[in-house]
């Protein structure tokens, strides 16, 4: 059984990993059931946060303003997490944005996993419910802020240690880490031009943003681009 590994949580702009960005990380080394070390950051990729996401997470505007960029976040969370086991519930909701995020700046991201929403689903067929907060509610487990990475992490792992403790010698199989699949190819950065372009745009209608445009792809830049020309139009000489 798996008792050493880094549980992962992200907050998000949505659901889908080739559209949305990260807007926060959340992650916790667990050994031997204990929490040894944690590691929190916001992510400032510059695009509006959602007003749906704020309700759910809390997390506002002015909270990821000024923060790390895209590529400081995910090299920090890098370097904490090493090549370790990762774990999370709906692991592969997260591992799908990190790796894509990690693959566009550059690097690899092969891991093996753990996901605690399987593993319950496997061991609890009779509890009805099997989010986050309805199987930390199931166990007694307290939550201060659901829908904020780092403390989704703590619960999820919390939650494992729980499933492991009554169903690890039991089927075992479940709490072995197993290869994470999620299949994805680099996304081609933005092109000088789209640079170029995009900084005038800005500049020409007098738009304040905190893109960080050099880390966009050229598909991001794109839907920035027309975003732009829908709403302000052109530019006119």
């Amino acid at each position: 059984m798996q008792n050493s590994y880094v549980a992962l949580d992200l907050e998000t702009t949505g659901l889908r990993p080739k559209y949305d960005r990260i807007l926060e990380i959340g992650a916790v080394r667990v050994e031997d059931g204990a929490v040894i070390d944690t590691y929190e950051s916001f992510v400032d990729n510059g695009m509006p946060v959602p007003e749906p996401v704020t309700e759910l997470t809390g997390i506002t505007q002015e909270m990821i303003a000024g923060g790390p960029g895209l590529r400081e976040a995910v090299e920090g969370f890098l370097a904490f997490a090493g090549e370790d086991v990762l774990l999370g519930h709906n692991l592969l909701f997260d591992y799908s944005f990190m790796k894509r995020s990690v693959i566009n700046l550059g690097g690899d991201f092969e891991r093996s996993g753990l996901d605690t929403l399987a593993i319950s689903r496997a061991c609890l067929p009779k509890v009805q419910g099997k989010a986050l907060n309805k199987l930390a509610a199931y166990f007694g487990i307290a939550q201060e802020r659901h829908h904020r990475a780092l403390d989704d992490a703590i619960t999820a792992s919390r939650i494992y240690e729980r499933l492991k403790e009554e169903f690890g010698e039991e089927k075992p199989a479940l709490f072995e880490a197993v290869p994470l699949r999620f299949n994805i190819k680099k996304e081609r950065p933005l092109t000088n031009s789209q640079k170029v372009y995009l900084r005038d745009l800005l500049k020409y209608h007098r738009i304040e943003s905190n893109v960080k445009i050099d880390e966009l792809t050229m598909s991001e830049a794109s839907r920035m681009i027309d975003a732009i020309l829908l709403r302000y139009g052109r530019i006119t000489r």
